[in-house]
């Protein structure tokens, strides 16, 4: 991979990430200001606090795919290597957006994008760990991040140990931006899903 293919694949990733779906979605539909509702985040669980649950759908849907076309994208065009760092790329994207002064989402719909653009059975080890654990526990954030902490050692047992690295980035990343939900949980005042969340 030349210097050129992993600054286009960086620079394509980053802004493919940087697209605010949450914002956007809940603007259009008359919800107002994602970031003055809620926890003020425009990722997939704070547009559900909107209440519109089809909204909320589509941001995931879209906050996915915005971490699954870059990767596939200049996979096909410049190799592995470069699927990887788009992919990357594409979850700091949505984490840290310049357009919004670098306040996005948490990244756990991003990432799982982002696997299933890599390897898309790592993408369906994610949620299918999400949905028992969610099962269990009835905790969307304590499923989350089971996943994501998971994910290298998931990456390590279908074989692909080249995506340990960036499946572990991602994972710690996500451990970060969830350290609020942490300390709820470790309290035990993280709500249950079907319940109201806090702020």
């Amino acid at each position: 991979m030349s210097a050129l293919d992993m600054i286009v694949s960086l620079v394509f990733g980053y802004l493919c990430g940087t697209i605010p779906f949450g914002l956007i979605l809940t603007k259009s539909a008359g919800l107002g200001d994602i970031r003055s509702i809620g926890s003020g985040n425009i990722g997939a669980t704070n547009v559900l606090r909107t209440g519109n649950k089809k909204v909320a759908a589509l941001t995931l849907v879209l906050d996915a795919l915005k971490g699954t076309v870059p990767a596939l994208l200049m996979g096909w065009l410049f190799g592995p290597q470069a699927a990887v760092l788009a992919g990357l790329a594409a979850f700091f994207g949505h984490l840290f957006p310049m357009w919004l002064g670098f306040k996005g989402g948490k990244g756990v719909a991003t990432s799982i994008g982002v696997l299933f653009g890599l390897f898309w059975p790592l993408g369906l080890i994610f949620i299918t760990v999400w949905i028992v654990m969610a099962g269990l526990f009835r905790i969307s954030s304590l499923s989350a991040l089971t996943a994501s902490l998971l994910s290298p050692v998931a990456a390590w047992g279908v074989g692909r140990s080249d995506l340990i690295l960036p499946a572990a980035i991602m994972g710690v990343a996500v451990f970060i931006t969830h350290r609020a939900n942490i300390a709820r949980i470790l309290k035990g005042g993280e709500p249950r899903i079907g319940k109201s969340k806090p702020a």
